[in-house]
């Protein structure tokens, strides 16, 4: 959901990290701190000051019921654990991998003037987009998305643990509103609020927001130009990111150089990790030698990588090591680079979108219900996934439609 205080509350088991728990039903509010009709005339008072009409706000809020099911859906916790290898395997799809190099192909101006005025790598949007809502599926497929106002009103209302940041950002959408910039009815996105291309919240749209195509308003939704451009603005000059620096690379360690050891010497010159032994792990030379970079081993036993300050600026838009590390990794493997040398301990290769597609025919005909065999694995694959596993006495019982599920269907056929 874009660069949110709560990402990590949602799930990312359908495109753009929509919640789990989409069926909940709606619950009371949790802890109102004044009646609903009392609370409205605060928010109006409020609303004037930012600058939103009182006809705007009559329109937009006159008519609203908010959208009480969001409670559920923002105490959900992901219910699929997943090991890192498999976040990335899961992510860096070759779906993913085959629709992005598409975009690449379509939206190579796009991508070139971007990286021109935001200075970010083609291969970084790429990643984000393909991360945030499948190359704007949820734009052209909302199946999964709610309209936000209601939604935002109800976790401005009710919501007690961060009732004033809600606040806000219905306050954001209601200014987005009065500029003109888009209608409630087009609103539509996940239950905090995440909307368009690449998730913005309200907040992200309305101050970091570009119109990029110059059609006189700034948009998340319908040709990406808006949304592409606006979240390199936002890892530009709130992630920092350094124009023409990498994000890092996949290294070998020498055999003086526990992993441990590495990590803790912090940041260093790459020309000095050099020195130390440590080379990349396809062999090929290191780009920028003056970049300062440090060692990062997140699985024991798996692949080390040399982590850049652009690293970093990915990281602003959503605080996850493995949410950073799949936007790059996705996005060098659609402009052709290869997997990871280095497996992961206790891995599998990423299946084939033809093995993916297997698993979901497979499953369907045993009366798993998959919602499709497109070769994405989304929740309701993980849901017919996990329940597979459970019939069957596989455990872990995870969710992951891997090779070894894919095995077992074979054998029982």
């Amino acid at each position: 959901m874009g660069p949110s205080l709560l990402r990590r509350d949602l799930i990312r088991a359908v495109p753009g990290g929509l919640a789990a728990a989409l069926w909940a039903g709606p619950l009371p509010a949790q802890a109102p701190q004044l009646p609903y009709p009392q609370w409205l005339e605060h928010l109006r008072a409020r609303a004037r000051e930012r600058g939103v009409s009182e006809a705007t706000f009559t329109r937009v809020m006159g008519g609203i019921k908010p959208d009480t099911a969001v409670y559920a859906l923002e105490r959900a916790q992901p219910e699929f654990h997943e090991e890192l290898w498999q976040y990335l395997n899961r992510r860096v799809s070759e779906w993913r991998i085959l629709t992005g190099k598409e975009r690449a192909k379509q939206y190579a101006s796009l991508l070139s003037r971007v990286e021109r005025d935001y200075a970010i790598a083609p291969s970084i949007m790429l990643g984000i987009w393909g991360m945030e809502s499948a190359f704007g599926d949820v734009v052209v497929n909302p199946k999964h998305m709610r309209p936000v106002i209601p939604a935002l009103t109800a976790l401005a209302w009710g919501e007690p643990r961060r009732r004033a940041y809600w606040e806000q950002e219905l306050l954001n959408a209601l200014v987005i509103v009065e500029r003109g910039w888009s209608s409630p009815q087009e609103m539509i996105g996940s239950w905090a609020g995440a909307m368009g291309h690449t998730q913005w919240m309200p907040e992200v749209w309305l101050h970091m927001g570009v119109d990029y195509n110059h059609d006189g308003r700034v948009s998340p939704y319908g040709p990406p130009d808006d949304a592409i451009a606006g979240t390199a603005r936002f890892i530009l000059e709130r992630g920092h990111y350094r124009r023409g620096d990498s994000w890092g690379y996949e290294v070998r360690l020498p055999p003086s150089l526990a992993p441990g050891q590495a990590e803790r010497m912090g940041k260093r010159r790459v020309a000095a990790w050099q020195q130390s032994g440590v080379a990349r792990a396809d062999g090929r030379p290191f780009v920028r030698p003056d970049e300062e970079a440090q060692i990062v081993v997140p699985v024991p036993g798996g692949p080390a990588f040399l982590i850049t300050a652009n690293f970093h600026a990915v990281k602003s838009y959503d605080p996850s090591f493995s949410y950073a590390l799949a936007v790059c990794h996705l996005g060098d493997r659609i402009l052709g680079a290869n997997e990871f040398m280095q497996p992961f301990p206790g891995g599998e290769r990423t299946p084939t979108l033809a093995e993916v597609q297997e698993i979901q025919r497979r499953l369907t005909a045993l009366g798993f219900d998959t919602d499709g065999t497109d070769g994405r694995v989304g929740r309701e694959t993980m849901v017919a996934v996990r329940a597979f596993q459970r019939q069957q006495g596989l455990e872990p019982a995870d969710g992951y439609a891997g090779l070894k599920v894919l095995a077992r269907l074979r054998r029982g056929a």
